[in-house]
């Protein structure tokens, strides 16, 4: 399965797209199965539950299969290759369990605030006052379906990734070491709405969170931190060069006409 053309252009200007359908129920299932058993054994000790929230629940099964194979055994991988070139993705086989549990019963229905990867806050386990740039992309498996806003979605702020280049060209990406930037962007908070099995891949500098969880239902989902082989080669750089390591997608833009005169 690779994307088309089309595809790889809407993901140049938005920087993320989403694709439904892309896991097969029965894995969905597994997934979730797993999920839940794990959260009924082994549970969540209330003094890391702000590190399991920025880094992943049930860190012992990320790396099994019925959670490893949400990319390994299905199409994410042709998908991301589609994107970033053949041949051009590192294996990548744990991911991280993203949970959102409900809100109390007069939650505020607040719009969601964003922030970039890879910035310290000490419960991601990265220190404060640093910052890293060690993938490519994400792309964040449906566990369950999310018909509408305010179910913990993940949600994205379109077009910001190329304005964070722009912004990163100008000032130098050091200024992330003060923290997440807030700066204008093109484009309000977008949360994805979708059904268990579809997946969202977004570029590594595309603003994004997950919103507000105002539904009775836990957010299920699982991501993946996706690297390029030239990850750790092109570094920081990606801050303002942001398509350095997306062969794919530079393909497709160099077979984009120029608009008519």
């Amino acid at each position: 399965m690779k994307l088309s053309t089309d595809q790889l252009l809407e993901f140049h200007d938005q920087g993320y797209i989403t694709l439904p359908g892309v896991i097969p129920p029965i894995m969905v299932r597994d997934a979730l199965q797993s999920i839940n058993h794990d959260l009924g054994t082994v549970g969540m000790p209330t003094e890391r539950l702000n590190e399991f929230r920025a880094q992943s629940y049930c860190r012992d099964i990320q790396s099994a299969p019925a959670l490893a194979g949400l990319m390994s055994e299905t199409p994410v991988r042709p998908l991301v290759e589609s994107l970033v070139g053949e041949g051009r993705v590192k294996p990548y086989g744990s991911a991280q369990i993203a949970l959102r549990f409900p809100g109390p019963l007069a939650g505020n229905r607040r719009p969601p605030s964003g922030h970039l990867d890879g910035l310290g806050s000490g419960a991601n386990g990265t220190a404060v006052g640093t910052y890293t740039r060690t993938f490519t992309a994400l792309a964040v498996c449906l566990l369950c379906d999310l018909p509408e806003d305010y179910m913990g979605n993940f949600t994205v702020w379109p077009e910001s990734h190329r304005t964070y280049e722009a912004y990163f060209r100008e000032v130098g990406h050091e200024v992330l070491a003060k923290g997440q930037p807030r700066i204008d962007l093109p484009h309000g908070p977008k949360q994805i709405t979708g059904k268990a099995g579809d997946v969202v891949i977004a570029h590594h500098l595309l603003e994004h969170t997950a919103a507000p969880n105002l539904s009775p239902y836990i957010r299920y989902a699982a991501i993946f931190r996706i690297n390029a082989i030239d990850v750790g080669e092109v570094g920081t750089d990606a801050y303002t060069d942001i398509w350095r390591e997306w062969h794919g997608v530079r393909d497709a833009l160099a077979s984009r006409k120029p608009a008519a005169t």
